[in-house]
């Protein structure tokens, strides 16, 4: 399966993603976590991402294509991945077709959930002042993980919460625009109990499948 995940910050792609990655045993793939491995690893893309990265500049379409790409190739992605915060524009779309070109096709997920319940999701999001991981919803008052504990994020605030899914809106639309003609895109009610969006998740991919698409 090689699925990518649309939806703006506090639509629950991080909790539908981990049901998946554990379902069909295949990775979560991020942008940053990716950027991160590269420079660690020293690959070639990882060390120029460094080198623009080092100077303040913003890592070109050109380069995370590039490290993007390096990463799909690893012995891990052959059965399948799932993408978070890739593709973030049409040049790196195009380039992932070309990318997974005879893998089979991509399945997109768009979860889609009202402005207004976003704000109030990530207005009250919580996170641990030692470890920095998001809080999980039965957690009250410390983290599960580490024991730190929780604190509201600096960049959850109404207003700045309202301007990150703003542009998300902007920058996502030609995206949703490049795919929803395909007959693996479908989009999904993010406004449910997370049990009832992965069904709905289950029955869209069963769908692509009876629909003649391999998964």
């Amino acid at each position: 399966m090689r699925l990518i995940l649309l939806g703006p910050p506090g639509a629950g792609k991080g909790t539908q993603a981990k049901v998946l990655i554990d379902s069909y045993g295949i990775p979560q793939l991020s942008t940053g976590d990716i950027l991160r491995s590269a420079i660690a690893a020293k690959t070639p893309m990882g060390l120029a991402a460094k080198e623009i990265m080092d100077r303040g500049d913003l890592v070109s379409d050109e380069i995370v294509n590039g490290i993007v790409s390096e990463r799909l190739d690893q012995d891990d992605c052959k059965a399948g991945f799932v993408l978070d915060g890739f593709p973030r524009t049409i040049v790196q779309a195009d380039a992932l077709d070309r990318m997974v070109g005879g893998r089979g096709p991509l399945v997109v997920l768009d979860i889609v959930v009202p402005e207004d319940v976003l704000v109030r999701r990530l207005a009250s999001r919580r996170i641990c002042g030692e470890c920095g991981i998001n809080a999980a919803v039965d957690w009250l008052t410390v983290c599960g993980t580490c024991g730190g504990v929780l604190v509201a994020r600096v960049d959850d605030g109404v207003e700045i919460v309202r301007e990150r899914l703003g542009v998300y809106h902007r920058q996502t639309k030609p995206l949703v625009d490049y795919y929803k003609g395909r007959p693996t895109f479908r989009q999904i009610d993010g406004n449910l109990p997370p049990d009832i969006v992965t069904g709905a998740i289950d029955a869209a991919l069963t769908e692509a499948a009876a629909r003649g698409v391999h998964l």
